[in-house]
């Protein structure tokens, strides 16, 4: 459970901002999405993988 307290003379736009940041850094809802159907491991194994080569081909792009 999140909890913002509100500070002081702080509106309320400030605050909802910062709720949202705090939900969105603890991933809740991507952790509901993610366990919402059984993946087995390999296949995660198989992403994790595919993501890692992604992100090292880009790496290897920007240094060109």
């Amino acid at each position: 459970m999140l909890r913002i307290e509100i500070k002081e003379g702080e509106n309320i736009e400030r605050a909802l901002k910062r709720y949202k940041r705090k939900h969105r850094n603890v991933k809740v809802m991507q952790n509901l999405r993610e366990n919402q159907f059984f993946t087995k491991p390999s296949v995660k194994r198989r992403r994790q993988i595919q993501k890692a080569s992604y992100i090292q081909g880009l790496r290897d792009a920007e240094d060109i």
